[in-house]
């Protein structure tokens, strides 16, 4: 089949023409809509077509806003599937709701376009008669092009008429609404607050959509990719009640994860585990639920992997390594240990919802080592799963800190195993409540709980550790000497957030330590056990017990300080606190009582401290974002260290997430990442975090590479401009002294180099980071 292609100019004056026609009828003009099959055989000339010449596009200048669940209108473009669902009205995150809603995860809670369409969602492609005049007029994806390339960008620096807020009321048109919406707003074609796309590009697309919008089947598993996965379903899937327990943990912790054989040589695929109704060798009957520890409905689960379908976007990315090493370790772990699971846990809500209940027959030590192992990946479930997303979600942290955990096998002892099998009730989670939540009852039951389990531990540990023996760094896992997670670095970007391995910038003003209950009970809290779709009082418990948590990892830090110093250091990070607060504090963190026996030189204990840790986990903390080798000179490097050194009110006005290309004398260019840290003088406030900002104590981090999603904004010059640059930033102290900034430095959003310079950066991040690659997201990129 050859693939027809239409003059632009012709298509434009189409198109002017249906605009004379005021509320167009399009069953009239075109038929009744009905679902309409449009995948092909992938051997196909039209899958071909997408495949390599429409995709591409649809990736780079369309899923760069559409993917995942903040996707405008639901809108969907990274999958065949998603663009074929089209778009809804409805909201996912909408934090005001009083009841649950109908979950719409792709994939999962659909099954085909027809169901589709029943729970709501409209086409963006056309639906009713297949001809050219059908598939451009009556198509939303084909008007919306042409609208752009009608009414394009004007020629100014900030875009006015346009509102780029993460919550704007969104304007999602039918068909039938078009009209309406191209007239109310010429310039909203798509891409939005973008430039159009190229003529080529555009002609492209116009002669996909024109010739029907055919795109791929599935794409088949190669013969090698095949057998591995055939492989490690037989291993998930044994009949001995140790095995299904194991394998029902490892499916609770990774099931957002994206899979991947990193012994294949061959460019790498990801898959995702799911449970199936069906055992391996026969099709996936996928057993779909809100969280994955929700009841199955069938007598035996099984765990399947399937391939990946959408493109993949950094901000669900989170890739899992799997290769013999890893499952020598699980078998280690789990298997060989001599225990014995004589029946496996009920999936009633009151055991499954809390992993202290579910898994108790599993041996603590080994589900604490699962976790610790690719302890990057545990951590950035809580920061890319569905939870972290606007500002209440995120308000919980601060805006830089380490994270440090102990070691598994110096707590894996009876001992402690016990105590946290005597504590399992006080371990239960808010998220037994399921999805509608009354947040204040159930808030006084569970700081009730927390209490009772801070009591117990406090006077668990002040026998442990009884004069101090034990209390010093080498209770700390190091990695095992060759493990780069056994220190990471959380940023967070205001309503978005990342994690990194290593100890990342300057020493922060919090850290904390987990502990095996500790890291387990954040996982069912934030991941497992938070719905999106769920109402206001279950997603305001989930961040209000957060805070017990996050304040548990602190204190566990602080006990290595000095004990007449540590509530002294914890208050100072909670400044101006409500007398409720204060009380809180004080049960947190006094009871512990017994001495560190680490030695102090210094009086300046938590950077004396800090000094520790880097030393110990010197072996296993690499260099990746430090401002080395980087093609600049010695000199240049040295300046853009100095960048962390910044600090101020001035910085209120630097976006988040800046990144920065640099092009080196040498010709070659070098990506960075500019990251805006707010001070607080405490975070225990829910709705009151401007009141609560630092902007003194503001700073900055400037890394080598990529951090963050969700880029903000993006600066380029040359490597004899960098001395300028970093005087320039030092010397910002408001919204001008930025603008400035941005004016010698910027590709800003209305720049018609914006989309050269976008597949400059992803192609520079696919090259140097391939396995962690994922499309940047666009949907917060500033317009000053």
């Amino acid at each position: 089949m050859t693939i027809k292609r239409f003059s632009l100019t012709l298509l434009i004056l189409i198109f002017s023409g249906c605009a004379t026609y005021a509320g167009l009828n399009y069953d009239q003009l075109f038929g009744k809509p009905e679902v309409r099959e449009r995948t092909v055989p992938v051997s196909s000339p039209e899958s071909d077509f997408f495949l390599s010449e429409v995709k591409p596009i649809i990736d780079n200048r369309c899923v760069v806003c559409h993917a995942c669940y903040d996707a405008p209108c639901q809108l969907k473009l990274s999958s065949v599937d998603g663009i074929d669902r089209g778009s809804s009205k409805e909201l996912v995150y909408q934090g005001t709701r009083l009841t649950a809603s109908q979950p719409t995860r792709l994939f999962e809670d659909a099954q085909s376009t027809a169901e589709w369409r029943k729970l709501g969602f409209f086409p963006v492609l056309n639906e009713r008669e297949q001809s050219l005049s059908g598939n451009l007029d009556a198509g939303l994806v084909a008007r919306m092009l042409t609208q752009k390339a009608r009414h394009p960008l004007p020629e100014t620096d900030q875009l006015e008429g346009f509102d780029f807020s993460i919550d704007r009321t969104q304007v999602c048109p039918t068909i039938e609404e078009y009209d309406a919406y191209e007239a109310d707003y010429p310039l909203w074609g798509m891409p939005y607050g973008m430039p159009g796309i190229t003529n080529t590009e555009y002609q492209t697309l116009i002669s996909w959509l024109g010739n029907g919008a055919k795109m791929n089947s599935p794409l088949p598993l190669t013969d090698e990719e095949q057998s591995l996965v055939n492989e490690y379903e037989k291993l998930l899937n044994h009949d001995d009640l140790k095995n299904q327990l194991t394998a029902r943990y490892i499916y609770e912790h990774l099931y957002l994860a994206h899979l991947y054989f990193s012994e294949v040589e061959t460019e790498q695929r990801f898959f995702t585990i799911v449970r199936s109704a069906t055992p391996p060798g026969k099709p996936i009957d996928r057993i779909v639920a809100r969280r994955p520890y929700d009841a199955p409905g069938v007598d035996r689960v099984y765990y399947r992997l399937v391939p990946v379908r959408s493109t993949i976007v950094d901000k669900t990315h989170m890739p899992f390594a799997l290769n013999m090493p890893r499952l020598e370790s699980w078998y280690q772990w789990f298997i060989k240990p001599d225990y014995e699971v004589n029946s496996l846990p009920s999936y009633d809500i009151a055991v499954s919802a809390n992993p202290m209940t579910a898994f108790r027959d599993l041996p603590v030590n080994a589900r604490f080592k699962f976790m610790l192992d690719n302890a990057q990946n545990t951590i950035m479930a809580y920061i890319k799963g569905p939870v972290c997303r606007g500002q209440l979600a995120l308000n919980v942290i601060n805006d830089r800190f380490w994270v440090f955990f102990l070691d598994p096998d110096k707590a894996d002892l009876p001992e402690v195993n016990a105590f946290y099998q005597q504590q399992a009730d006080n371990l239960k989670l808010p998220s037994e409540l399921e999805s509608n939540t009354v947040p204040i009852t159930n808030w006084v039951k569970y700081a009730n709980q927390q209490t009772r389990y801070l009591e117990a531990k406090s006077e668990f540990m002040n026998k442990w550790f009884e004069g101090g023996k034990h209390l010093t760094t080498d209770v700390l896992w190091t990695g095992n000497g060759e493990n780069p997670n056994a220190a990471l670095t959380v940023f967070r970007h205001f309503d978005s957030a990342s994690v990194v391995q290593g100890m990342v910038g300057t020493p922060p003003k919090t850290a904390w330590i987990l502990d095996y209950a500790l890291l387990e009970r954040i996982h069912y809290l934030l991941v497992a056990g938070f719905d999106v779709y769920g109402n206001f009082g279950h997603q305001l418990i989930t961040r209000m017990f957060m805070d017990f948590l996050r304040m548990e990892g602190e204190s566990n830090f602080l006990a290595l300080l000095p004990n007449t110093v540590r509530h002294q250091e914890f208050s100072s990070w909670y400044q101006e606190q409500s007398p409720q607060f204060s009380e809180f504090l004080q049960r947190n963190i006094k009871p512990f009582s017994q001495p560190t026996q680490e030695l102090y030189l210094t009086e300046n204990y938590k950077q004396e401290l800090y000094g520790k840790l880097q030393s110990k986990l010197e072996p296993v903390i690499h260099d990746r974002f430090k401002i080395v080798n980087t093609g600049l000179s010695e000199k240049n490097e040295a300046l853009l260290r100095s960048i962390d050194d910044i600090r101020g009110e001035g910085l209120q006005t630097v976006p988040q997430i800046v990144m920065v290309m640099i092009e080196a004398d040498n010709g070659n260019q070098q990506l960075f990442t500019l990251l805006h840290n707010n001070a607080h003088i405490n975070i225990s406030s829910l709705f009151s975090e401007q009141k609560n900002r630092d902007y003194k104590n503001d700073d900055l981090t400037f890394v080598r590479g990529v951090i963050g999603s969700y880029p903000s904004a993006y600066l380029s010059f040359k490597e004899s401009e960098i001395e300028n640059f970093v005087v320039a930033l030092r010397n910002i102290n408001g919204e001008e002294d930025y603008v400035k900034l941005l004016d010698n430095y910027a590709v800003r959003r209305s720049s018609p180099d914006f989309w050269q310079f976008s597949d400059q950066v992803h192609e520079f991040y696919q090259r140097t980071q391939p396995i962690e690659f994922g499309l940047l997201d666009y949907n917060r990129f500033e317009n000053r």
